[in-house]
């Protein structure tokens, strides 16, 4: 299911709380941290959620895996040099992607706006002072159509103009000198021009390209896939399904062009990418989220999302006419399993929608989704504690409805 889809569908429930913050476990795995002495979720009057959804910003992403908490809590009490810092950790992580370069940014956003401004900017230390408001014609970043999106607004920030083609054609002919850059979203519903044909033509006029790829993993290959295609630069984001800290991203890529992106940001003191300032504590916990999920049994990861699947689906189909199926998104985005349950709506009088009332609305709270007459429970972002509790809730509300 697309991200705007998910919006789409969960707008009918506003939001009140946020995501729980306790400290999550491996999927395979039950160690839970120890109590906390001192909730700040009652202290604030937080409503803490249950994510039987997928990784939504506005749902705080995902839960952060016990070794990026570890890593952040370890780098707290000392101080670093941030300019080193950034230096290793990229260093590491390209080496880990097998790529030239790398950085972390505050997320897949930024890393979008420090890519445009690379490009624009390079390393001229001038440019990189006064832009969004350079001299002279506005620089141009070639877009797909269809693959215009709220998240290009990160493009334009840097002062860039966007400009839309629909055929490999367009797009040659649309390159002229004040373009510096194409960029591919890879989560499109719809692409008119292929990736190949993408890199082809703006490879033939020494053009950058840029992937973005934020939601796309899994699988992990993709983390490798698209700058082996010849892409320049990609970003993912890191608190997705790599499962490091929400606000960080992964930017990787060219050389040059990480080089340039650095300069753009912070710690420098000046530049666009100031505000955007990633703390040392993000960027040893985005490294510590990268090479936990590389290194990940991912086929038995998967195995455990689909018994996941199984056992909340066997529960529910205890119910009379409810049947379930675990359905695998093709993706790129949120590739993964989840639970779809439909039933006969004249035995079971209540309609997904009010299901996903219920759940919102009920202790714990839980957000899940729907498609048309369809119940979408997501498992991958669950708590192994949390599967019985989700399974028991939903079974509970259409009970409920249930004619006798």
């Amino acid at each position: 299911m697309k991200r705007r889809n998910v919006i789409k569908s969960l707008s009918i429930l506003p939001f009140m709380g946020s995501m729980v913050t306790k400290a999550a476990t491996h999927t395979t795995a039950v160690k839970q941290s120890p109590a906390l002495k001192r909730d700040l979720f009652k202290e604030l009057g937080v409503t803490p959620v249950i994510n039987a959804s997928v990784t939504m910003t506005f749902l705080s992403g995902s839960l952060m895996l016990p070794e990026v908490l570890e890593a952040i809590n370890s780098t707290s009490h000392d101080f670093a040099n941030m300019f080193e810092l950034q230096d290793k950790v990229g260093a590491k992580i390209a080496e880990m992607l097998h790529c030239e370069a790398a950085m972390v940014t505050s997320g897949a956003s930024c890393a979008i706006l420090l890519g445009t401004a690379a490009c624009i900017t390079g390393t001229d230390a001038e440019k990189i002072k006064m832009i969004p408001n350079l001299p002279g014609p506005r620089a141009e970043v070639i877009m797909q159509k269809s693959h215009r999106y709220l998240f290009d607004q990160a493009i334009t920030t840097t002062g860039a103009k966007i400009v839309e083609v629909e055929s490999a054609a367009d797009m040659a002919q649309a390159i002229n000198s004040n373009t510096v850059m194409a960029l591919f979203f890879n989560a499109a519903e719809k692409s008119s021009i292929t990736h190949e044909e993408f890199l082809k033509v703006a490879k033939a006029r020494n053009i950058a390209t840029f992937l973005d790829a934020a939601a796309d993993v899994p699988p992990v290959e993709n983390l490798f896939k698209f700058q082996k295609m010849g892409f320049d630069l990609v970003t993912f984001s890191g608190g997705k399904m790599i499962r490091g800290p929400q606000s960080a991203g992964l930017l990787f890529g060219r050389k040059d062009l990480i080089t340039a992106a650095r300069l753009n940001h912070s710690p420098h003191e000046a530049p666009i990418g100031r505000p955007m300032k990633v703390n040392k504590e993000e960027m040893f916990g985005m490294y510590a989220a990268l090479k936990s999920y590389i290194e990940r049994d991912h086929k038995k990861e998967w195995e455990d999302w689909l018994q996941r699947a199984k056992k909340i689906g066997g529960k529910l189909e205890t119910l009379p006419t409810v049947k379930t199926k675990t359905h695998v998104d093709p993706g790129p985005s949120n590739a993964f399993p989840s639970l779809f349950v439909t039933w006969d709506q004249s035995k079971i009088k209540i309609q997904p929608k009010e299901v996903l009332v219920a759940l919102k609305n009920g202790t714990p709270s839980i957000v899940a989704n729907a498609k048309g007459e369809t119940l979408v429970v997501g498992v991958v972002l669950l708590r192994p504690d949390q599967i019985d509790v989700v399974a028991n809730r939903v079974n509970e509300i259409l009970q409920k409805a249930l004619v006798t």
